[in-house]
């Protein structure tokens, strides 16, 4: 049956195919196999009933074939075929796998000559066929019928690309014997994937039907149009022939009677027909495979060693064992006490380079949010002198007062403590939900356990509750601490004395503390307001110090655009535009004045919220505050017209004690919440999962409920071990393989210049290319009929043609059609 070995290397392949098939999709290979080619009734599914050796394919004029279908030919006592999609039945009626081949192409591409790259998978089981994997693809066409797209010479081209293009792939390129060989679409684009011929076997069809005078002896002796594989001529039964049933086996009696006593072909009968093509092509296969292995078995150790561990775990599982719930619980609850502490801790085994987690925005909550929330509670000059005004007057009552009265200072200020609540409330919060945030993201990993992961999520988030309302009790008694005594003794107060000396811009600066050339923050900003006429919205590098912002064409701080004065700036926030997504904010001078030359704004966009808050943290750090609409309810009229000037003058005095007061307040508030926070809830927290979560667990009394497997767990484990002892069961078919087994060497180089590519983007052939000898061919009679000579002429004629135009792999749009 020609090759040694072969009978048990290419069930070799089929052995594997099951072993993998069972182990999914993850571990497909991309096994050796041949993929039939050729254009529209050029006899290939005539070839491929001659390797069966019976009816089982559709018939009828035009593109019969419109699906790709996978054809495995099986050596088998019995002989029937089974599809992929019908799991489970044998069809032992050819006439009805021929009907369901039709019936499963109409499913998917409808009645009216669609096509679909989508396969049919069909095994054929026969004690008469030799051991293949073929791939029947649909004839190539040019002009589209039916519901064919426009593109459907594109659409088959791409569809044959797709099998044809992998390495493994053997090409079995059918022409017709009746046509002009050098303008063969299947050598064409067997050319464009295999331009060495390394994968090419050649099948000329239909040589009874050729010319009187003609025939194709020059060809099928790879003389004149040589391949590197070489030809094999087949003689397929007719249409007449098919439609009168006559048999396969009379067919291939016929085709051997052709060969034997036809003048031109007879010395190489042995060398053709179907019998020969398909030893021809087991003996191809059979290296193919040889080649493949090595490659083959190192990715099926790599899986296999990327399994190891996870299947030796699951093989010693237990489910219903109950020392192995109790340790797995007790595993867990460490591992999630370890995860959470390193979020939030901040030295977690994998680091984040996208978003901020955990501490990281914990750390961000204390430092940027809270210090921004409490800058917005703070009254703007307007309302606050409005406020001591009233305070002033209202103590006084009907009398005119000679001095400024303490109870006017400790009025405002009580009133400034009360609106700490809000901020000091929101505070606890947002630390509360990041670190329910925070748990969730380590209780993910106890997914496998869902009724653990409901009771840890619930005992964990009910601990959080209790210690953010334990928290938020200490955070209002350190406010009601402060209300009760207003301690105006503290060092850094003021006085009433210095209060009368000071004004509001030098002690804002004197509370700052910093340098005038210190550089608070850096970074990239947009300038969104610009008109389109001054080259609209740019991005600069911005610097802010203690007292201006500069902005620089790049990062490198050479050219400088820009200086703004910080004094009277305030901020405001900027509704995002319809067309944009990015974040602005606006600068402007509190006395009206343009900000930067002739705008009265500047607006400034960020790439996101959190840029955004970060720079607003910034800009208070610098004095630049939020700004602040006084809305006076009462209808008092304006603070700033006073007529007394001695009660301007109290008014002064008290809004410099407030201030300084109230910046001794803020310190305290801003070093104290973060360390009540950390010790009531952050500490807590890690504490209770660390040492009482485990405790508790075991008091619901219900453990082995809590270990019992998700669904999903149960099924990944069953996939692992089944993926794991397929991998195995291959590895040990490849290992069972008798090297007995020969190889038969690959014929060598021909010049295969004349197939013109279809694809112009392929590689050319190298100039140091050299035509190869054609393999050796029996010496012709003397008495040769000269008609071989007229028609050697005739085929070198039609080399010297112009090839027609072929289409490019990557075709441009077709327009539309009404």
């Amino acid at each position: 049956m020609g090759n040694r070995g072969m009978e048990d290397l290419i069930p070799l392949v089929n052995r594997l195919q099951h072993a993998l098939g069972s182990a999914g999709q993850s571990c497909s290979l991309h096994l050796p196999q041949i993929a039939v080619v050729g254009g529209q009734s050029a006899g290939k599914s005539s070839v491929l009933e001659n390797f069966v050796g019976r009816d089982f394919l559709p018939r009828g004029s035009g593109m019969v074939t419109r699906r790709p279908l996978i054809l495995q030919l099986l050596t088998a006592d019995t002989e029937h075929g089974e599809f992929l999609h019908c799991k489970g039945k044998k069809f032992t009626d050819f006439d009805e796998i021929c009907r369901e081949i039709e019936a499963e192409t109409q499913r998917i591409t409808g009645s009216n000559k669609g096509i679909s790259p989508v396969p049919i998978n069909l095994r054929i089981y026969s004690p008469n066929v030799l051991n293949l994997t073929l791939v029947d693809l649909p004839g190539i066409t040019k002009v589209p019928v039916g519901d064919q797209p426009a593109d459907i010479e594109y659409q088959i081209r791409d569809m044959i690309m797709q099998y044809i293009c992998k390495d493994n792939c053997l090409i079995l390129a059918v022409t017709p014997a009746n046509t002009d060989l050098a303008n063969s679409d299947a050598l064409k684009l067997a050319k464009d994937v295999d331009p060495q011929g390394q994968r090419t076997i050649g099948v000329i069809t239909k040589l009874d039907l050729m010319d009187k005078g003609t025939d194709a002896r020059n060809i099928l002796e790879n003389r004149l149009l040589p391949l590197r594989r070489g030809y094999i001529g087949v003689v397929n039964r007719s249409q007449k022939d098919v439609v009168g049933k006559k048999d396969i086996k009379a067919a291939l009696l016929a085709e051997k009677n052709f060969f034997l006593s036809h003048p031109s072909y007879k010395h190489m009968a042995e060398s053709m027909g179907t019998p020969y093509l398909q030893k021809t092509l087991n003996q191809q296969l059979t290296n193919h495979i040889r080649e493949s292995l090595p490659a083959f078995r190192s990715h099926l150790q790599s899986q296999l060693l990327s399994l190891n561990k996870k299947a030796e775990e699951f093989k010693q599982f237990s489910p219903d064992d109950p020392a192995r719930r109790t340790k797995t619980l007790l595993q867990l609850a460490q591992r999630l006490a370890v995860d959470f502490e390193k979020l939030i801790e901040g030295s977690g085994d994998t680091v984040d380079t996208v978003n901020l987690s955990g501490g990281a925005k914990i750390n961000r909550i204390f430092h940027e949010r809270f210090p921004y929330e409490l800058v917005q509670i703070e009254s703007d000059e307007k309302k606050l002198r409005q406020e001591i005004n009233y305070a002033i007057r209202n103590i006084h009552g009907v009398r005119t007062g000679l001095f400024t009265p303490d109870m006017a200072f400790e009025a405002i200020v009580k009133k400034q403590l009360l609106c700490l609540k809000g901020p000091c409330i929101k505070f606890v919060d947002m630390v509360s939900q990041e670190l329910i945030t925070t748990l969730y993201q380590c209780i993910n990993k106890l997914s496998s356990f869902p009724k653990l992961q409901e009771e840890t999520e619930r005992l964990v988030t009910t601990e959080i509750q209790e210690q953010e309302s334990k928290c938020k009790e200490q955070v209002l008694m350190l406010i009601e601490i402060q209300l009760a005594y207003i301690n105006t003794k503290h060092e850094d107060f003021i006085g009433f004395t210095i209060a009368q000396q000071t004004n509001n811009q030098a002690n804002k600066k004197t509370n700052a503390g910093m340098a005038a050339n210190h550089v608070i923050r850096k970074g990239w900003l947009t300038i969104s307001n610009l008109g389109i006429m001054k080259g609209g919205a740019k991005e600069y590098w911005f610097i802010l110090s203690a007292e201006s912002l500069s902005w620089f064409k790049d990062d490198e701080e050479k050219e400088k655009k820009y200086m703004l004065h910080l004094d009277n700036l305030r901020f405001r926030d900027v509704e995002k535009t319809f067309m944009s997504s990015k974040c602005v904010f606006a600068l402007f001078n509190t006395e009206l004045r343009n900000v930067y030359k002739d705008y009265k704004s500047l607006e400034l966009a960020c790439g996101s919220q959190e840029q955004l808050d970060s720079w607003k943290a910034s800009l208070l750090q610098a004095g630049v505050y939020p700004e602040k609409v006084a809305v006076d309810e009462q209808g008092n009229g304006a603070p700033e017209n006073f007529t007394d000037p001695q009660l301007e003058r109290q008014v002064e005095t008290i809004r410099n004690l407030v201030e300084s007061y109230m910046s001794i307040i803020y310190k305290t508030i801003k070093d104290l919440m973060p360390k009540t926070i950390m010790h009531l809830m952050i500490n807590s927290v890690k504490e209770f999962i660390s040492s009482e979560l485990l405790a508790q667990l075991y008091a619901l009394g219900e453990c082995s409920a809590l270990m019992d497997e998700s669904t999903e767990q149960q099924k990944h484990r069953e996939e692992v071990l089944c993926k794991h002892a397929a991998l195995k069961e291959a590895l040990a078919v490849i290992g069972k393989f008798s090297t007995s087994t020969c190889t038969t060497p690959l014929p060598p180089p021909v010049d295969s210049s004349w197939i013109r590519p279809s694809s112009p983007t392929l590689p050319k052939k190298t100039s140091g290319s050299v035509r190869g000898h054609a393999p050796s061919v029996p010496r012709v009679p003397s008495n040769a009929s000269s008609k071989s000579t007229d028609s050697l002429q005739q085929i070198a004629r039609q080399h010297h043609r112009a090839p027609p135009s072929v289409p490019r792999r990557h075709p441009p749009a077709i327009p539309n059609v009404k």
